[in-house]
Parts: C-alpha cells; structure tokens; sequence
C-alpha cells in the first residue's frame, strides 16, 4: 500500500532530512503517546492486542490533519519483521487538547518470524509528503518512537489450511500473506480435548464486486458462526469453542464455505488474466487455549 511504502522510505531518507527530527530534537511533541501491548509473549502465527493512547497538550495547536499512525516491528537485529500502519479511528484533525483518543487494534505475528524479541515503535506521519511529527514518549531516532516488547515463541498448535485453498501469496508489505479460498476451504489442527478460541481474519479486498459475501465457517458440531463480507472490507472472527464443539477426533476440521464467488477475468473492473474461482482471503488463522485468550 503507498502508505506503508512511503513509511518505510522514508526510514532512510529522514536520516539526511531534518523535518524528521532525531532523537535529541527539542520540538515539542504534539501528543503524548502510550500503548498496552496484551499478551506480551505470544506465539508466532498468533494475535496481540494493541491499545493505544494519544494526548494531546492543553496548551497544544490543532494536529495536521489527516495523519496516519505507523507501526514497525522490529527484531533483535533492528531489521524490520512487518508493520501496522493505519488511519486512527479519529482523524486528527478532529483531536482536541486534554482529551485522549483511544481505540484497539488487533495485530497477527507472521507465521514466519523466529522465536525472540520483538520491539515496536510507531509515530505519526503524512502519506502525502511521508514527514513525521514530534511526539512525546522514547524517541528511537528520526521521530520513532518505542512502545513495547513482545515475545515471540514456536507455535504448539498451528492451524493448517487443507483442501479448498490456493496456494499462498505474499506482497503489500513486509510479513503480510494471504491465501485465497474457493467456494469451500477446509482448515484443521489438533484437537485439545479442551475449550479454545478460533482466531479467523479475512477480507474482501476486491471493491468492485456486484454485492457482499456470506461466509460461514462449520465445524464437527455444526454450523459456529457466519459473517458478511462486505466488497473491499476485512474482519477478524473470534470464535469460543467448548469441547464439545470440537468432537472427539484427534484432529479438528472446520470448513469456511463463502456464499458467492467470482472469477476475475470474467470481471471486467478488474482487467485481469486470472482464471481462478475465489472466495475470500485468508489473512491470518490461530487456535489459542481459552484461558490464554486476549483480553
């Protein structure tokens, strides 16, 4: 995405570019910034909970507007793992002094990183010009700024996608991967015997399609939930499942059966050569024991 390239471009370039600030700057910080970051040691492949915080000083002007937040996860080598970048809830024009703006966003650890450290820093930056404002809180260097710590261990149960998926794509990002469905896409891991949560995130990136997508995702005791995907949308699915729900089986298989697909050299918005049936993405998919589950 233009954000996330401008972000990381200019990583390098604000090195030699004093509109990026350094570490030692004494620019006053036009918010104060705090993040909780739940669990702190999570699996690879698993989901982590970032709460953030922004303050903006009584005495402050009005933020630039329309800011983005970026996030860069970064390991012990300081080479950059994958990133969040976003547009906040609130735009920040809208921020106003003394009163905080907080929202959550839920962020998957690509199934790929080693066990170890991670360290995230994030900040504010314009997509249009990629110029970072000062903030208050652990300035890295060129306007990033430290807000925790993750350890990452193995996985111990990871879900696997079987029959009824493309192969998997990488691309828009570092980390970032996906694989397509078609009209029914099997996903399977061990069965713990004992009560979990399903961790789905899927989208729709395509906008040009006629309506939205009815998914359902069924399991050995049936039918467990069902979303609509609306053209150009994602959604993270969390779904609680007793034992019961699980079967008996050694191994689970839940079945993600989308209601309508297409093909996109027969849709003309796209022009495309690809002759595959798709459903929907599948961007992340996790298993985690219930009382281990994200607040």
């Amino acid at each position: 995405m233009r954000g996330v390239a401008i972000s990381l471009l200019m990583a390098g370039a604000c090195a030699l570019a004093s509109a990026c600030g350094r570490a030692d700057e004494t620019v006053p910080g036009v918010a104060a910034i705090a993040v909780t970051i739940a669990p702190t040691r999570v699996e690879a492949g698993g989901p982590v909970l970032l709460s953030y915080s922004f303050t903006v000083p009584p005495a402050s002007g009005r933020v630039p507007a329309d800011q983005w937040v970026f996030v860069h996860a970064l390991d012990d080598s300081n080479e950059l793992r994958w990133t969040d970048d976003h547009a906040p809830p609130t735009p920040t024009q809208n921020w106003k002094p003394g009163e905080p703006i907080t929202y959550r966003r839920t962020m998957f650890i690509p199934r790929d990183v080693e066990p170890g450290d991670v360290r995230f820093e994030m900040g504010l930056f314009s997509r249009a010009s990629g110029e970072r404002l000062p903030l208050t809180g652990s300035d890295r260097g060129m306007r990033s700024y430290e807000v925790g710590t993750v350890s990452v261990v193995a996985p111990t149960n990871p879900m696997v996608a079987g029959d009824g998926w493309y192969d998997a794509e990488t691309g828009e990002g570092p980390g970032r991967q996906w694989q397509w469905s078609r009209k029914e896409g099997r996903l399977s891991f061990r069965n713990p015997k004992s009560p979990v949560t399903v961790y789905l995130e899927i989208n729709q990136p395509v906008t040009s399609l006629p309506a939205s997508q009815a998914v359902e995702v069924r399991g050995p005791s049936g039918s467990l939930t069902s979303v609509t995907m609306a053209p150009g949308s994602t959604q993270l699915i969390r779904i609680p499942l007793s034992p019961e729900q699980l079967g008996t089986a050694d191994t689970v298989d839940l079945t993600v059966a989308v209601g309508q697909t297409f093909v996109p050299a027969a849709t003309a918005e796209l022009k495309s050569g690809d002759t595959r049936e798709l459903g929907i993405r599948l961007l992340n998919a996790f298993v985690r024991p219930q009382e281990s589950a994200m607040p």
